[in-house]
């Protein structure tokens, strides 16, 4: 009698406390999945900073002008990127056009990496999270 008494009262004890850890459960679960889209994000600048300065120091008669390299990497982030706002990230080009063989040309990438998942929490955990890549080649 007393165990049946007792199997009564604890009868919703697993619901009670699935429904206490289901939160936090999905948070990790979604920390995850947004923190993974923003390393991936983080891959692409960098690719895109490399794709920008291979642009620019292969041999090509005129040389690529910085113009012509902010195009390409904006060309190679707009169609990679995970986003569903605008994929245009800041670029810096220095040493273009590659005046001779030997020089260096810089191409440097930054991009603000929006949150998916509750945008407004994790901006205010974190801050805005700046995905920044660079790549350093030398003139062919």
């Amino acid at each position: 009698m007393y165990t049946e008494n007792r199997r009564k009262r604890e009868k919703g004890t697993a619901a009670v406390e699935f429904a206490l850890i289901l939160p936090l459960l999905l948070f990790v679960l979604f920390a995850i999945i947004e923190f993974s889209i923003a390393m991936y994000d983080k891959a692409v600048i960098t690719n895109a900073s490399r794709e920008g300065a291979r642009m620019g120091i292969v041999s090509q008669n005129p040389r690529p002008d910085a113009a012509t390299i902010t195009a390409t990497v904006n060309t190679y982030a707009a169609t990679n990127l995970i986003s569903f706002g605008p994929a245009t990230p800041s670029t810096t080009v220095t040493g273009a056009p590659c005046a001779a063989p030997g020089g260096y040309i810089t191409v440097s990438v930054a991009y603000t990496y929006n949150f998916f998942v509750l945008p407004n929490f994790m901006t205010s955990l974190t801050g805005p999270l700046v995905l920044n890549g660079a790549a350093v080649m030398r003139c062919e």
